[in-house]
């Protein structure tokens, strides 16, 4: 399925709206999560399967109305999400939970709304957010089963996991994450302002490895990220596991403020957007 995107036109689905025609424009704010496998990210693309813009037609059939919901954060390509939160202004009178109900019967099976509630004006789901949590899950052992193989990186490969736990507090605290960002001509970040000079200094709050049964977890909470930040966290962590750098090497990489001498990029499959805080 490609984004679509409606003309102003009347509801397809009358039944949803009750009372009477909204004379003011309501700010909604939706929390959803999906499974990224099959789509092309967050961001909308022309002729891609976008998260964004398969939103936005959903949205669009059910008002009439032409939108584009704002999302916390970017999320790339095969990346997935419990509780990713997006926004947008409508004139619509539809109730929330006529809404709800609504979008995730226009949406596919792998996005689903979990809540919809109207908000204040002024909120807005990337510039309001204040943290979010993201999780990256390595699969440990021989074999991965086949139902979890979309959902982490399988290394059953040797790794000192005692070692990249104790090296996980190193990125904790206010650095320039350059060494840890994409390189490309966008230098996108998810929680990206437009209109105002970009910087690659962001603030982790937490950082921590731990074993959940035959997964290893990495967790890690922060202001916002930068383009593959965290899949290049895993990756340069990697390197502690195998034994190449140490922590004092994984120090001297974030310091030296290069992605070349960082790690390769983890796969975008074991990465979960948690959860978003206000």
């Amino acid at each position: 399925m490609l984004d679509e995107f409606p003309g102003d036109r009347a509801s397809q689905w009358p039944e949803v709206a009750q009372g009477n025609p909204a004379t003011t424009r309501r700010n909604l704010k939706l929390t959803l999560a999906y499974d990224g496998t099959d789509f092309s990210g967050w961001q909308v693309q022309p002729g891609r399967a976008t998260i964004q813009g398969l939103l936005a037609s959903a949205i669009g059939r059910l008002t009439g109305e032409n939108v584009l919901p704002q999302g916390s954060g970017r999320t790339d390509a095969g990346v997935h999400a419990l509780a990713q939160v997006a926004t947008f202004a409508t004139l619509s009178p539809i109730p929330v939970e006529n809404f709800l109900k609504a979008l995730n019967d226009n949406l596919p099976t792998a996005i689903r709304v979990l809540l919809a509630e109207e908000v204040a004006p002024e909120f807005h789901a990337r510039k309001s957010a204040q943290a979010k949590t993201y999780e990256y899950r390595m699969y440990r052992g021989a074999i991965c089963p086949p139902f979890a193989g979309r959902y982490v990186w399988h290394y059953p490969f040797p790794l000192d996991e005692d070692a990249m736990a104790a090296a996980a507090d190193v990125v904790a605290g206010e650095h320039d994450f350059t060494s840890f960002a994409a390189v490309d001509p966008e230098k996108r970040a998810d929680d990206e302002t437009t209109g105002e000079a970009r910087s690659n200094v962001r603030s982790i709050y937490a950082s921590s490895w731990m074993r959940r049964g035959n997964e290893l977890v990495y967790t890690v909470r922060g202001s916002g990220f930068l383009h593959h930040m965290v899949r290049n966290l895993v990756g340069t962590f990697l390197l502690v596991g195998k034994g190449t750098i140490d922590r004092q090497g994984l120090q001297q990489i974030l310091a030296a403020r290069n992605r070349s001498s960082a790690g390769a990029t983890a796969p975008a499959g074991g990465l979960f957007l948690m959860t978003v805080e206000y």
